[in-house]
């Protein structure tokens, strides 16, 4: 047993002159990047699909409701964040470069990795599928305006070529070599928010708008009160990859890394609040509850404009979903090197990424329900990780005095964030239901 274990460990030990595994890996193995880096790889994953939801969502809470809950959201998710942010290096000399690490310092071991790997898989795959079908959708509106006149192209065949991208783009190493990529998704997401808004202040208020609930009933109401609830929550997604893009982040003693990141977080949040702010309000101002799930779908002219915003999008997912995708390529990496025994190198790459960017392209292909899964995934598992699982580790790891502000400010987000956790995957599994209804596979 003793002879197996060492001969594990050696095919595991590299070859003079070769990088150790970790360093291999894609979250550990580069660390200098700058505190820009922070900040688009930031907006990139938090200004995704979900921005463009932000005004059927409106439509869904009401004026009141709506407005109240994107503000408190922008600050709770940039309290969790920032907590995200000085956990990194709790530990002196030691980081904590991916969520679940940082899982099991808080709660143990074993219990840590239950905790959080399944959530924060959730997430990361959940918003890879939907990236898939948002890019697909993008991609088959760009068509659509430029060529009315076409013949009519499946939705399925535009998620087919969007996700044909990322078997090449998932084969970039780590973090740092798809900063290029992420900053032009970065600069897109502003700039399509900004065409989002503008057209839509142009265009003006439309004659008959209603701002009233849409549905009939009021059961229909309630459930797509909280389906809205988790398209908000959707919005805020970055603290799943928060740490891994701190990682990325050169440290020392007079200069840890969280100095840097937080000026990254800062510059994030304020754009963040440029692109949702104006969309959610605006959006919901011009078209009332007839505005669509996705407000460039409101948007018919100009023709040209609205293509450029869509191909824009298209891109800006691009970016976001390499973003999510790498700490689950190095997830599926350390296990298969770590566990299994694989040696590290390209055949191991391509085959297993490719293989998972093949079973998100065929989810998405199968389950394009845009809103309904904004909704149920925004609840189910970006509630935790987003707005109150950070909460909870600050209280076990600093044990904050019982009732002090900072007590206070924690147990009131974890209540927020459970109610969300619970409240809106009913009301997205619902608007599933409702799409599925008339939907025909691969149309």
């Amino acid at each position: 047993m003793a002879t197996q274990t060492r001969a594990m460990e050696t095919s595991l030990q590299p070859k003079k002159g070769e990088p150790s595994v970790d360093d291999w890996l894609p979250i550990a193995s580069a660390r200098n990047a700058k505190w820009w880096y922070s900040a688009f790889h930031n907006v990139t994953a938090m200004v995704g699909a979900g921005v463009l939801g932000l005004p059927y969502a409106m439509a869904q809470l009401g004026w009141g409701p709506g407005i109240a809950i994107l503000i408190v959201s922008w600050l709770v998710t940039l309290y969790t964040l920032w907590q995200m942010v000085e956990m990194h290096e709790i530990v002196p000399g030691k980081r904590f470069d991916r969520y679940h690490e940082l899982g099991q310092h808080a709660f143990g071991e074993k219990l840590g990795l239950w905790i959080v790997v399944p959530q924060q898989l959730i997430v990361e795959v959940g918003t890879n599928i939907i990236y898939m079908v948002t890019g697909g959708v993008s991609l088959k509106n760009f068509h659509d305006s430029v060529c009315p006149g076409c013949k009519n192209i499946k939705k399925t065949y535009f998620i087919m070529i969007f996700g044909s991208v990322h078997f090449v783009l998932s084969q970039l190493p780590n973090f740092n070599s798809i900063s290029g990529v992420s900053l032009a998704a970065a600069v897109m997401s502003l700039c399509y928010s900004t065409i989002a808004w503008a057209v839509s202040l142009n265009k003006g208020k439309q004659s008959g708008v209603e701002y009233g609930y849409k549905s009939s009933s009021a059961g229909g109401t309630v459930l797509s009160f909280f389906n809205a609830l988790g398209t908000v929550a959707f919005a805020y997604a970055g603290h799943n990859v928060v740490l891994e893009i701190q990682a990325t982040i050169p440290s020392t003693p007079e200069q840890p890394s969280k100095k840097p990141m937080w000026r990254g977080v800062i510059v994030a949040y304020i754009i963040v609040a440029i692109c949702y702010f104006p969309v959610a309000i605006i959006g919901f101002w011009v078209f009332g509850n007839t505005v669509d799930d996705d407000i460039l779908s409101s948007l018919k002219k100009p023709r040209w404009l609205i293509a450029t915003a869509n191909m824009m999008v298209v891109i800006h997912v691009i970016g976001g979903y390499q973003i999510y995708a790498m700490p689950v390529f190095d997830m599926m990496e350390t296990v298969l090197v770590k566990k299994l025994e694989f040696r590290p190198g390209l055949p191991l790459r391509l085959i297993c990424r490719s293989i998972y960017v093949a079973l998100t392209m065929f989810l998405g292909m199968t389950f394009p329900f845009f809103s309904g899964l904004m909704g149920f995934f925004g609840g189910f598992a970006f509630a935790p990780t987003t707005y109150f699982l950070p909460c909870i580790m600050w209280l076990a790891i600093k044990k904050p005095k019982k009732y002090s502000l900072s007590w206070i400010t924690n147990w009131v987000c974890i209540v927020l964030g459970v109610l969300l956790m619970v409240l809106s995957p009913i009301g997205g599994l619902r608007q599933i239901i409702v799409d599925a209804k008339t939907y025909k596979f691969y149309s």
